[in-house]
């Protein structure tokens, strides 16, 4: 996607063929920075700290992570090491562990001096794989979209659409997850107006609104609290979200809060999907609350907030009485019969195990 004049992908290679570069999005969306990670504890740094977050980023730039350390040693303690490190980073996200198992997994076949080449080559798979990914999103998507604007009554009035958390190009390689089918609707012509929630506590919806102004798409960043207002009073015409992790049954693990948002959009009658590459989706986990470890970040992310001061400087500020406990839940489940539906690469299912048995039938043994 594009920032200005220039066209970005989330994550990429540098000119020296080594150094892997991505956007800081801790600094965004103040100062577009571009971070260098030149070793396998830059990449863990990066995931853990959020300097890159999105489950598909956290997955491509992981096993990128794996080839950086095989420039420093390819042995097999080292390669086993790399991932000991780097699925730790993360506990909730599957993308990263499924990148990780991935990528290992191929390289305990190789030579240790074929390592390296190797090792570069499937991460391009990956990264280019998760690109097709969020398109074939956006273009199933969209039919969602088109079918809504075909039903406004009043000539050129938009689909007001309500996102949760920043599931666009930044939390993927490139297209995105629940923006992706945004972009393609607007890039179709179809107006299209989104309510941005600001998800706290990290104020993601910061970036969602980057990213939606730099592609010229209308929208307006709401307070977290105020959907279930807007769905009150007819202002919201269907809910997409992305996931971080999804049971074989169809429960959606996301940004803290969505579970919200999927009770209120079901209590006022509006469509909640979930946009999600199949990587998203753990097929070893069927009970989404009792069996999705959900991450409990520092207390600093809830009693302070980032952002940029009246003399321009970007700080952060505490917004609490001193000595106050802070819990910062980072993700919440919302179980399948809240979700609408499912979009995924292959289609859109309903949020269960025989909808996504219907797409993914090789998982259940059948060809």
């Amino acid at each position: 996607m594009k920032i200005g004049d220039k066209h970005y992908r989330s994550v990429w290679v540098a000119d020296n063929g080594r150094t892997v570069e991505v956007l800081d999005q801790s600094k965004l969306p103040f100062v577009v920075d571009v971070l260098p990670l030149n070793s396998r504890d830059d990449v863990a740094k990066a995931i853990r700290e959020m300097l890159i977050r999105g489950a598909p980023l956290i997955g491509a730039v992981g096993a990128y992570g794996v080839a950086l350390a095989m420039t420093e040693d390819s042995s097999d303690e080292a390669l086993q090491q790399a991932y000991d490190v780097l699925v730790e980073t993360r506990p909730t996200a599957i993308n990263l562990k499924w990148a990780l198992d991935r990528i290992v997994g191929q390289l305990k076949h190789e030579r240790p001096e074929d390592r390296v080449a190797r090792a570069y080559a499937i991460c391009a798979e990956i990264a280019d794989e998760d690109v097709c990914i969020s398109e074939s999103i956006g273009e199933h998507g969209l039919d969602l979209i088109r079918a809504i604007a075909l039903t406004k009554k009043q000539p050129g009035e938009s689909v007001n659409i309500l996102t949760h958390c920043n599931a666009g190009w930044l939390a993927t390689v490139d297209w995105g997850t629940a923006l992706a089918p945004i972009y393609k609707a607007h890039d179709a012509g179809i107006r299209v107006h989104i309510w941005v929630d600001e998800t706290r506590p990290r104020n993601q919806g910061g970036l969602t609104a980057f990213e939606l102004g730099s592609h010229g798409v209308p929208h307006t960043l709401i307070a977290d609290n105020a959907g279930g207002h807007l769905m009150q009073h007819g202002q919201v015409d269907l809910c997409i979200v992305g996931t971080d992790r999804t049971t074989a049954r169809g429960d959606v693990c996301n940004k803290i809060g969505t579970y919200l948002k999927a009770l209120a959009a079901k209590a006022n009658h509006v469509p909640f999907y979930v946009a999600l590459p199949s990587p998203t989706i753990d097929w070893t986990a069927w009970d989404g609350v009792k069996e999705i470890p959900i991450e409990q970040r520092d207390e600093k992310e809830q009693s302070h907030v980032f952002g940029m001061g009246p003399e321009g400087r970007h700080t952060w500020v505490n917004t609490v009485p001193e000595g106050t406990v802070c819990g910062n839940y980072a993700f919440d489940v919302t179980p399948a019969e809240l979700v609408t539906g499912l979009i995924t690469e292959r289609g859109i299912c309903e949020a269960s195990s025989e909808g996504l048995q219907k797409l993914f039938p090789e998982q259940y043994g059948e060809n």
